[in-house]
């Protein structure tokens, strides 16, 4: 079979990931929309040459797709509600608010593969602060989708903005690419760096080297 035969299948199951992450919160699809996924997954295994009936493999279906609800579940999250209990008694803090090696696992969009890294958030508030579990409660929320590292950089660092309003945002994600390292090239070493920065943290090079500095202090 070929990998593009592969392919269509899991982007086929896409949706039906999504439907169970949706029933898994409470939402409205139901029965129906597992059945579809749990036949989807069945089917790749038949594509890829195995027999779903067997007796290691007869659960798998519903094991992946339980899994993928739990992988996925981001969607059912609002990450700037996460950011709306703020603290304004700071004594006067000027300074970044650091936060380095948030771990976190996400998924690849156009393989499904892991991406597995760090995120390093930065920001300089401008009335409040927010509980340092919330930042990583965002890069969670952004985390449990299916994504490409770019656009989950920038989403993070919105989100920020929007919940916040700083005087400036940094976002840093170091991570490594399934898509990259268990297929297709089969690199084990290289890892993606993507960075977004806004406010003061975009044009202070200063600013932005404290930020660089700690997360390099911390590695």
């Amino acid at each position: 079979m070929t990998e593009s035969t592969v392919s269509t299948f899991v982007r086929d199951l896409a949706p039906a990931y999504r439907a169970a992450d949706e029933t898994a919160a409470g939402g409205a699809h139901e029965g129906a929309e597992l059945v579809s996924a749990e036949d989807g997954i069945r089917a790749l295994l038949r594509a890829i040459g195995e027999d779903p009936d067997r007796d290691g493999l007869q659960d798998t279906p519903g094991r992946v797709v339980r899994a993928f609800a739990e992988y996925c579940s981001g969607y059912a999250q609002d990450p700037v509600a996460v950011l709306r209990k703020t603290f304004s008694e700071v004594s006067g803090y000027q300074g970044l608010v650091i936060l380095t090696d948030i771990d976190f696992v996400s998924h690849c969009e156009h393989h499904l593969a892991p991406i597995v890294g760090k995120a390093h958030v930065a920001y300089l508030p401008s009335t409040a602060v927010v509980g340092i579990s919330k930042l990583a409660r965002v890069v969670d929320a952004y985390a449990r989708r299916l994504q490409i590292q770019e656009r989950m950089t920038a989403q993070i660092a919105q989100c920020i903005e929007v919940g916040l309003a700083p005087r400036a945002v940094g976002v840093v994600i170091d991570a490594e690419h399934g898509c990259m390292t268990l297929r297709g090239v089969n690199k084990r070493a290289p890892r993606l760096r993507t960075q977004a920065f806004s406010g003061e943290l975009a044009t202070d090079p200063q600013m932005q080297q404290r930020f660089f500095d700690a997360i390099a202090a911390s590695s």
